[in-house]
């Protein structure tokens, strides 16, 4: 922890000659940190079948996204001890990029996939269950209070409760929902996964507990040096480091999670999973991680006070917001079409290859959630979550 420490509170003193130094760290940082990533999302794979799928989908989702966890608080206790205040940026750009990457990326690929390898009319169109209605209605809470946190400019520790209070609701409505027959089987997981859940319940217990310690050793020696290896290739090639946190440090972070979800999508009937997968981290990523960034501020600044925003975070985060808002209003339906996963493809394609759009982004998200709403209204478009939440789900709840 001293290390750990010392190299946290000494990272931002070297300047540009150490940050090109530090660059070649990425060579063996990146690798360690996938590595990390991939132990992780095998021991999640294998805790999954010991839970109903809404819980082991979230579950899952939390424990494959640690390395991003991991990357966050990294740049979080750096920005809380860089008097320049230069570092705080960085807090932003990283979960910003993460949780993008998920609805913007991740889903849609999963309906390519799903698309390019089956055949049929289904094939257009990834059908939901009754019961993830629950993860589309968690979906709304943390995505409001997102628009929230934009009005008030900065993350506190108030903030963080509200956050986490979010999730504990989301946690305890999956609690309640039974077990279901259809989901992954054990012969479907990667090897690492197979092994362990072949060793009785014990061996589950010990395997699994002993793949996270590794997989958390990994994360505990490389994601400083990680993360400021990919300021100092940012530095030596020229681009923004901003654009590097945001996007290719959550990429490689969270490899692993995209990997499991674009392998259910290519499986028959397995897409839907690939899809909620990554609605439950998008879940836990606007409520457990954001929560994290004002606790890790406090802690490593010594003092209670919040992360203030500038303008162009503040931008940043109600584009996010505003990508939330679509994904969950797309989804009420409790459909993922055609359509939905080629407009959220290109609208996240043109933000990142051309961030001077993001402003006016901002606008066309806002105005297709608008057509999203008075097509519901006049009935074009079905949304039937409520229906299946407050009848389906509702009796499942009392059975329990």
């Amino acid at each position: 922890m001293t290390r750990f420490l010392v190299l946290a509170a000494t990272g931002l003193l070297g300047g540009a000659a150490v940050s090109e130094g530090r660059a070649g760290d990425f060579l063996w940082t990146a690798p360690v940190i996938i590595g990390a990533a991939f132990l992780i999302a095998w021991g999640a794979e294998a805790a999954q079948f010991m839970m109903s799928q809404g819980l082991a989908l979230a579950v899952l989702a939390l424990l494959q996204t640690l390395p991003e966890f991991a990357v966050e608080a990294t740049l979080a206790w750096d920005a809380a001890r860089d008097p320049s205040g230069e570092s705080n940026k960085f807090v932003t750009a990283n979960f910003t990029g993460s949780i993008r990457l998920l609805m913007g990326f991740g889903m849609p690929v999963v309906f390519f996939i799903h698309f390019f390898t089956h055949k049929g009319p289904a094939r257009r169109v990834i059908d939901l269950d009754t019961f993830h209605s629950v993860e589309v209605v968690s979906l709304f809470p943390a995505t409001v209070y997102f628009f929230f946190i934009v009005y008030r400019g900065k993350l506190d520790l108030l903030d963080a409760v509200v956050l986490l209070a979010f999730y504990v609701m989301y946690m305890g409505l999956l609690l309640k929902m039974p077990a279901e027959e259809e989901g992954e089987s054990i012969e479907e997981l990667p090897f690492v996964a197979r092994q362990v859940l072949k060793r009785g319940r014990v061996g589950r217990i010990v395997g699994v507990t002993l793949i996270f310690l590794l997989g958390g050793l990994l994360l505990y020696v490389c994601v400083h040096p990680f993360v400021e290896s990919m300021k100092a290739v940012a530095f030596k090639i020229g681009i923004s480091s901003f654009i590097v946190m945001q996007w290719i440090a959550p990429f490689l972070s969270e490899f692993p999670e995209k990997l499991s979800a674009f392998n259910w999508a290519r499986q028959p009937n397995k897409a839907k999973l690939g899809l909620m997968n990554f609605v439950s981290s998008n879940i836990n990523q606007m409520t457990m991680l954001v929560a994290m960034i004002p606790i890790v501020y406090a802690i490593s600044g010594g003092q209670v006070r919040p992360v203030i925003f500038d303008a162009h975070q503040r931008e940043e985060v109600l584009l996010t917001a505003c990508q939330a808002a679509l994904c969950m209003v797309l989804l009420f339906n409790m459909k993922f079409e055609w359509w939905d996963a080629v407009g959220m493809f290109v609208l996240w394609g043109a933000q990142a290859v051309l961030p001077s759009l993001r402003g006016p982004m901002i606008w066309i998200y806002v105005g297709w959630i608008v057509l999203e709403i008075f097509l519901a209204m006049i009935g074009y478009r079905k949304w039937s979550f409520p229906l299946r939440l407050g009848k389906d789900s509702q009796r499942f709840l009392k059975a329990r």
